[in-house]
């Protein structure tokens, strides 16, 4: 069996495989994002489908595993998402969504995971995975364990966003289902993009702070 041969879907394994595979050491990548709307041309689990994808191929490249993603996260706010306007568009509390990062994580030190990569695609999760994440590092299962957690954006570089937006990088929250979801979709999930309902509009703009109730007319088209 080749390097890309060598599954890495923890979800598609069975537990002897698994088993197996946590034998050596792996880094394990644990995706994560959310259910929301994406335009009307992009699928509801762009959040998740982005960094389970992109974990696919980090954990072909070093010989990890790709846990299964967690699907739902914070929720959507209308200046960076679109907010609760949406149908389908289902958010968790803060404290939920931290405790089953915290969860998820306990069980992974449990069967001897030691290396782990949370890898985020929604722009509202970031401070309340960090929480998960602290809380389970008290815990004295979880002594030797060490964690990494970024969302996929962050690795983007000076140079590339230059090359992607000429003019001016509206800022990640601003490029919710714009031209940088759009483009990776259509890389790594090309039949779920709907290329003939994508809309051409101008940059938007936001306000510096949120409000509740929320406010539907802050939403970009």
């Amino acid at each position: 069996m080749s390097a890309d041969d060598t599954p890495v879907m923890m979800g598609d394994m069975t537990w002897p495989e698994v088993a197996e595979a946590l034998g050596r050491d792996p880094v394990v990548f644990l995706p994560t994002g959310t259910v929301e709307q994406h335009g009307p041309h992009l699928p509801l689990g762009v959040d998740y489908l982005l960094p389970q994808a992109i974990c696919a191929e980090a954990a072909r490249a070093v010989g990890g595993l790709v846990a299964p993603p967690v699907i739902y996260g914070y929720k959507s706010l209308p200046r960076s998402g679109g907010g609760p306007f949406f149908a389908g568009s289902t958010g968790l509390d803060g404290a939920t969504l931290s405790a089953v990062i915290r969860d998820i994580l306990r069980e992974f030190a449990r069967h001897g995971i030691r290396r782990v990569v949370v890898l985020d695609g929604h722009y509202e999760n970031r401070f309340f995975l960090n929480e998960g994440i602290d809380l389970v590092m008290r815990e004295p299962v979880c002594t030797d364990i060490r964690i990494m957690c970024l969302q996929h954006w962050d690795m983007l570089t000076p140079d590339t966003l230059d090359q992607i937006f000429p003019a001016d990088y509206p800022g990640i929250e601003l490029e919710h289902a714009a031209v940088l979801e759009t483009s990776l979709m259509m890389h790594f999930y090309p039949e779920r993009v709907r290329e003939e309902l994508i809309p051409d509009n101008a940059p938007a703009g936001a306000p510096s702070y949120d409000t509740w109730p929320a406010r539907r007319d802050w939403v970009p088209k």
